[in-house]
């Protein structure tokens, strides 16, 4: 497959970006993994788990949801039965765990229809997820700031650890 392009029938999209990328992702998950395809996940979904107050179900349900999302406008359908065999827990309690999400505003479904009018799977709108984690963005940020401001300072001659006299001492 060349960068961009989709294997027929397959929501996998192939690693793109620089080759220096493509290489170090093959070194570390190995060629024949990453050629099955990849996830985009921000970190702050996982940094932020606790402050989104989701538990880790529900957290791998969003993970899966992101699997099949790769365009804004085109939202991810996968069916309850794709999610519970994925995850290993049944239909109903992929239901339970995304009405949470629904309940807390990360996640919002929307009925989808056949041509012939009969239901299919539903339409996962991730949109109030994205809002919640570029509202905590800011947050997240300001601290990871400070960390490397006094990692900086720690790393200067100036902040080395005196030594004693009998540290100096040659031996």
């Amino acid at each position: 497959m060349v960068d961009g392009e989709t294997a027929a029938g397959s929501n996998v999209v192939p690693l793109s970006g620089s080759r220096k990328s493509r290489r170090e992702s093959e070194k570390k998950w190995g060629k024949e993994v990453i050629a099955l395809g990849f996830c985009v996940v921000p970190s702050l979904l996982l940094k932020a788990q606790q402050r989104l107050g989701i538990n880790p179900t529900q957290l791998a349900i969003l993970i899966q949801l992101s699997e099949f999302w790769w365009h804004n406008e085109r939202k991810p359908y996968p069916s309850k039965a794709t999610l519970a065999e994925r995850l290993g827990i049944s239909p109903r309690q992929v239901q339970r765990h995304i009405a949470e999400l629904e309940g807390a505003g990360l996640v919002e479904r929307r009925q989808r229809t056949a041509g012939h009018g009969g239901k299919t799977t539903n339409i996962y709108d991730l949109d109030g997820l994205v809002e919640r984690l570029q509202a905590l963005e800011p947050e997240f940020r300001k601290v990871e700031e400070k960390a490397r401001a006094a990692r900086r300072t720690v790393a200067r001659p100036k902040h080395q650890r005196k030594r004693s006299a009998a540290e100096r001492r040659p031996a």
